[in-house]
């Protein structure tokens, strides 16, 4: 007998309120990261800049379940996640800009969003660095017998690096409470995963280590992904055991900015295939309308509220000075080092 699958079922119990704020922040995500892209073509935003739009399932999914005690870490692509952990998006907008009242003093720029009092631990430009870190952070909420977890996203590319294996090892062995979401959205760059990999599903490599189980999901489903963190938060907060989750999505941009949309490696046909038919938003509004949980208007009064709060960044930014040259050594060393603070900057 098939079993019956109720509306709480489908939309895991949540209520009407959490269900539209995790729409809203998914919507605030696409905006922001498409004024994001406006902002670099004006010349406002300079450096590296990987842009979210097509994942916004991902991080929405993951980490709305979380607690504030929880820690999130995670790659380059970081603007999303930094939002839906609850960065303040002027400051993340005058950190893109390089401007003094950015979360990292405009010094840190795209990759390097930053927000401790959130225990949001980067943004990291280097590939895989931040697993270790990860793993460390593991370390101390076990050391400090907190039942806080932390959550690392991480690229598909990493799954072929060392440090991947070296960390889950050490958390695998050390019983630690991460959470490993891959955000496989098919390219390293411009290398599909399948010449990278010689695996179909990269979450099967947990089975190599003791304790850790490896699901691969849908991570276009919002849902879906939420429901499977979940999970996860269970184990790492009950039995201290990790968890590596491979949530495949799909960017609908290019890998960075100075990366076509479509690039050499793909084809227009295939990006608006997944456009048309696994747009994770598009998706989310289908089932909450289907729910009766949300009208038209409901999303007219979303996006004026996104639109209002992505205006109000860009101008913050605008306004906000660019950092004096007294912060060159600044947040360098942890302690006050005269000596150096002396030396003019700009001669050696």
């Amino acid at each position: 007998m098939a079993t019956r699958v109720t509306q709480s079922d489908e939309l895991l119990g949540l209520d009407r309120d959490k269900l539209i704020e995790m729409l809203r922040w998914m919507i605030l995500g696409r905006r922001y990261e498409q004024k994001a892209a406006e902002m670099y073509q004006l010349g406002e935003i300079g450096g590296f800049c990987h842009l979210y739009i097509g994942q916004e399932a991902v991080a929405v999914g993951a980490i709305t379940p979380l607690r504030d005690e929880d820690y999130v870490i995670t790659a380059y692509r970081d603007h999303v996640h930094g939002l839906v952990r609850g960065m303040n998006p002027r400051a993340i907008m005058a950190e893109l800009f390089g401007r003094i009242d950015g979360c990292s003093k405009g010094k840190g720029g795209s990759m390097h969003l930053f927000d401790t009092s959130l225990n949001f631990m980067g943004g990291h430009a280097i590939v895989g660095g931040h697993l270790p870190v990860a793993v460390g952070i593991g370390y101390a909420i076990r050391y400090r017998e907190s039942d806080a977890v932390c959550v690392c996203f991480l690229g598909d590319s990493v799954a072929n690096i060392g440090a991947f294996n070296e960390s889950l090892n050490m958390a695998a062995l050390l019983q630690l409470p991460v959470i490993f979401v891959i955000e496989n959205n098919q390219y390293g760059m411009g290398t599909a995963v399948h010449r990278a990999a010689a695996i179909e599903n990269l979450a099967d490599r947990a089975c190599a280590y003791a304790g850790m189980q490896g699901w691969t999901i849908d991570g276009m489903d919002v849902l879906e992904v939420r429901r499977t963190v979940e999970a996860a938060v269970e184990r790492a907060r009950l039995h201290k055991l990790p968890t590596l989750v491979e949530a495949k999505t799909y960017r609908f941009v290019g890998h960075s900015m100075s990366d076509p949309n479509y690039g050499h490696y793909r084809t227009k046909e295939e990006v608006h295939h997944f456009k048309s038919t696994d747009d994770p938003i598009k998706q989310y509004i289908d089932i909450l309308k289907k729910h009766s949980m949300i009208e038209e208007a409901d999303l007219d009064e979303i996006e004026n509220e996104v639109k209002a709060i992505v205006e109000e960044s860009v101008e913050f930014a605008s306004q906000s000075p660019a950092p004096p040259p007294s912060e060159l050594y600044s947040d360098i060393y942890s302690g006050d080092y005269p000596d150096i603070k002396r030396r003019d900057p700009w001669r050696w």
